[in-house]
């Protein structure tokens, strides 16, 4: 996940927005964590546990904004945090539902860890767990997305 974040990265500019969906553990954090590593953001970036958005200043470039959307009720309170799509990129945790009106262009991921994942016989020979990542081009922006390097079907 530390990897798929960090090959996103790569292809982000100001005015992106990547919506994160999967349940507790599936990897949301570790991707958005390579994303930041990749990004040079100041902070650690850790699970969004008791902050609704937190901004990742960067030393060039827009800052990243973290947002855990699990407490929300609806887009409307999302746009009420007034964060700044337009000049920042912005990565939303738990975002099924929450963009309706906040933009057209975004990049979806829906993670997946097999049930059971917890367990030696679901690792692989590195000890990583397995994740399936679905993801989803929305709008003009990402028409044309393709990740060099990861097997996209």
């Amino acid at each position: 996940m530390n990897e798929l974040g960090a090959a996103i990265a790569r292809q982000l500019r100001a005015g992106d927005l990547v919506a994160l969906d999967g349940e507790l553990g599936a990897g949301k954090t570790t991707f958005t964590r390579g994303l930041g590593e990749e990004l040079q953001v100041r902070g650690a970036v850790t699970s969004p546990t008791f902050v609704l958005a937190r901004t990742h200043p960067r030393p060039d470039g827009p800052p990243l904004v973290h947002v855990d959307a699990y407490r929300l009720g609806s887009p409307a309170e999302l746009d009420d945090l007034d964060i700044d799509f337009a000049g920042s990129i912005v990565v939303v945790e738990w975002a099924a539902g929450m963009l309706d009106g906040i933009t057209e262009d975004w990049l979806g991921l829906q993670i997946t860890r097999p049930r059971g994942s917890r367990n030696a016989e679901a690792s692989t020979d590195e000890g990583v767990e397995p994740r399936t990542v679905e993801i989803t081009p929305h709008g003009e922006r990402w028409a044309e997305f393709a990740l060099p390097g990861f097997k996209l079907s």
